[in-house]
């Protein structure tokens, strides 16, 4: 018999949290869904019927205590996501905040911290680079600079307190109506995480074997081109992205890309072997 996993949810009346919230499966996740008691009233209510929604901040440790009872795995989302924000609001909500929900896990016996980190840590490498997990982080913002604490706390708390922790480098997540809007949706080509493969990941990461203390994993769709490798997200989670901008961004599909990009290989169509097919009575007389 299946255990369903109570899972709480940090930020959970966010655009990410929202969404996460109303489309998780319900039969394996139970959901307990934090939000801020700042949040409008009907936007707490569009999330009612899809978890326990509790009230809490995560500048108050007691607060968040209460929220980690019983909880199998916190999902971390709750931020200033920001990457012009100033450093009081991060130190308070990325920095504090932070390490108040993982020291509330910890205490609390919570077996998982899924910590939403963002492509922002590594955004001060150039352009033509493709990041791999095992890279330096390179924040290209304060906002970036808020993650990588997280993710140095993240690894402290799996290696030396045995609190497992997954860090999610997300991308641009936006909804599949935001991607043929010019002013966000071409720029962010290399960098999407659509919302379906988005809630892949997130239980990917949630249902990952007990015994990954610590690891820093990529989100992002099966782009054609992506910023951020996710080769080694796949093989360690079992994450299989359906979403490819290309494929989904009005103006790009015309241009059938995906197809049409040579694979310098024997594949592309006018490429022949230059293995010769012949027999070895052929070969000798040769």
């Amino acid at each position: 018999m299946t255990t369903t996993r109570c899972v709480l949810v940090t930020g959970a009346a966010g655009t990410i949290g929202s969404y996460f919230s109303k489309n998780a499966n319900k039969q394996k996740y139970k959901l307990r869904l934090m939000v801020h008691p700042s949040n409008p009233r009907n936007v707490i209510e569009a999330i009612t019927p899809h978890g326990d929604v509790i009230e809490a901040e995560l500048e108050k440790l007691e607060t968040l205590l209460k929220a980690c009872e019983g909880v199998d795995t916190v999902l971390h989302l709750a931020a200033i996501a920001d990457a012009s924000a100033k450093w009081d609001s991060l130190l308070q909500n990325n920095i504090i905040g932070t390490y108040n929900i993982f020291l509330a896990a910890k205490k609390s016996g919570v077996k998982r911290v899924i910590y939403a980190s963002s492509i922002h840590a590594v955004s001060g490498y150039t352009k033509n680079k493709q990041i791999r997990t095992s890279d330096p982080v390179n924040p290209g913002d304060l906002y970036g600079v808020s993650k990588c604490f997280g993710e140095a706390l993240g690894c402290y708390m799996g290696e030396q307190e045995g609190l497992s922790t997954i860090a999610i480098r997300i991308g641009a997540y936006l909804p599949y109506s935001f991607l043929n809007n010019q002013s966000r949706g071409v720029s962010c080509m290399d960098s999407w995480l659509s919302e379906p493969d988005a809630i892949h990941l997130f239980e990917r990461c949630i249902d990952a074997p007990p015994a990954l203390k610590f690891a820093i994993v990529h989100g992002l769709s099966r782009n054609t081109f992506n910023r951020m490798d996710i080769n080694s997200t796949c093989d360690l989670l079992g994450y299989d992205p359906q979403d490819n901008f290309v494929e989904a961004q009005e103006s790009f599909k015309s241009l059938n890309i995906t197809n049409r990009l040579l694979t310098h290989n024997l594949h592309d169509s006018h490429q022949k072997s230059g293995l010769r097919d012949q027999s070895p009575e052929q070969t000798k007389n040769n």
